[in-house]
């Protein structure tokens, strides 16, 4: 099970890493493209400008290009265009590219000597190789004064990034969808070990819990065969009674699975009265004070609450405060040490159970309320039940509204703290 669950997540995690970089490649790969694209189109939109502006010079002036036309080889642009005009054209070609970056120029004459610029146009721009076009001629190729126009473009990167935006977002929701799946796949898969676990534990522990039983009444049912039992009345009674007692043992412990089903279906009705939570404390003392003598331990109580007056099922809240008690003498040390304490705070009493016992983990604390779950005390069955004692604390603390809080040092012991509106 172990092996086959690190293939499964071995497996996972290698097509999500491939899924991860083929996307990453894919994204890119199309930014390069895009950026090629860009390149292609801005050349294609320099070499419109150019013959734009040559061809709206020519019908400007009604003449034809030839050699012999010495006009239209010398006269400079400026007198032709404004700025506003040069721009204008610079648009209309870049719009019919489909480009939409911001742009600034400027125009020299054969000297290097700028003859037009546009208003936002600053000298460092021409160090700005990736940004720019140089070079585009503004005139005939026999002119006597060629010009040329250099094309800056603010970040044109913009135009492969604002392309690959839809790729990149659409990659990322499926990256975050397929990547939520793993982690949804790997809870449910660690969450199938967790019960697989939790049953094959209550099942060792059923069956411990009920063997015992089950001898003794066997060794009980041998005896009463015996021939000289059957003459002696006395260890007739005996025996018997050993039978009834191992018996009502089993159905107790039938009646806490019972018990706990009926609590998941939430089958179980509360008889809600007023009750002295100091009563019913002193109650289960009197209980609880023999188990825990016969580990020569210690049970302590300081009731200090000035209200100790709830509205609480008489039945259930006595069961949880016994559970409480009892859990705290189970997981004691060989000498446990118990304290019951009570007090309030405004509208509410704090009932407190703390022992010396041996602690419990982050992990044990973050799964003790679990059905069946019970902390590892090793391979020995030192520890009796079926991990269902602190689950039917919690459901019926719930049930009347309260909280439960618990704090634990591994070794050195737990608390658990009740917690209930007084009346």
């Amino acid at each position: 099970m172990k092996k086959s669950f690190s293939i499964i997540i071995a497996l996972i995690t290698i097509s999500l890493l491939g899924i991860v970089f083929i996307q990453v490649s894919w994204i890119t790969n199309s930014y390069k493209v895009k950026t090629e694209e860009l390149r292609q189109k801005v050349n294609m939109a320099a070499n419109n400008i150019s013959e734009k502006i040559i061809q709206e010079k020519n019908i400007r002036y009604n003449q034809v290009e030839s050699p012999f036309n010495l006009f239209n080889n010398v006269i400079s642009i400026k007198k032709i265009f404004n700025n506003f005009e040069i721009k204008q054209i610079i648009s209309n070609e870049l719009k019919k590219q489909n480009i939409q970056l911001n742009f600034e120029y400027s125009i020299k004459d054969n000297f290097d000597k700028e003859i037009m610029v546009s208003a936002g146009f600053k000298s460092e721009f021409y160090n700005q190789l990736n940004n720019t076009v140089p070079n585009i001629p503004l005139s005939n190729p026999k002119s006597n004064a060629p010009e040329y126009m250099f094309l800056y473009f603010d970040r044109p990167e913009y135009y492969a990034q604002k392309k690959v935006l839809g790729l990149l977002l659409s990659s990322v929701l499926f990256t975050i969808v397929i990547i939520s799946a793993f982690v949804l796949t790997i809870r449910t898969l660690l969450k199938q070990k967790k019960i697989s676990e939790i049953k094959n534990d209550f099942i060792a522990n059923m069956t411990h819990e009920f063997k015992t039983p089950l001898a003794t009444i066997n060794l009980a049912t041998d005896a009463l065969k015996n021939d000289k039992v059957k003459g002696d009345a006395e260890k007739m009674e005996y025996y018997t009674d050993i039978i009834k007692e191992e018996n009502k043992r089993m159905n107790a412990q039938v009646e806490t699975i019972l018990q706990a089903a009926q609590l998941e279906k939430q089958e179980i009705k509360l008889n809600l009265k007023r009750i002295n939570v100091h009563e019913v404390i002193n109650s289960v003392y009197e209980n609880a004070i023999i188990n825990i003598e016969e580990k020569n331990g210690l049970l302590h109580t300081k009731l200090k609450a000035t209200n100790p007056i709830i509205k609480a099922d008489q039945v259930h809240f006595s069961n949880i405060i016994f559970n409480l008690l009892d859990n705290a003498i189970k997981y004691s040390k060989e000498t446990p040490e118990v304290s019951i304490e009570t007090e309030n705070h405004i509208d509410t009493i704090h009932i407190k159970f703390i022992d010396n016992g041996i602690g419990m983990s982050r992990d044990t604390l973050n799964n003790i309320f679990e059905k069946f779950y019970r902390a590892h005390t090793g391979n020995l069955h030192n520890v009796k039940g079926f991990g269902l004692g602190l689950t039917y604390v919690k459901q019926i603390v719930d049930a009347h509204g309260g909280k439960i809080k618990v704090s634990s040092v591994v070794g050195k012991g737990s608390t658990f703290t009740l917690i209930f509106t007084v009346i």
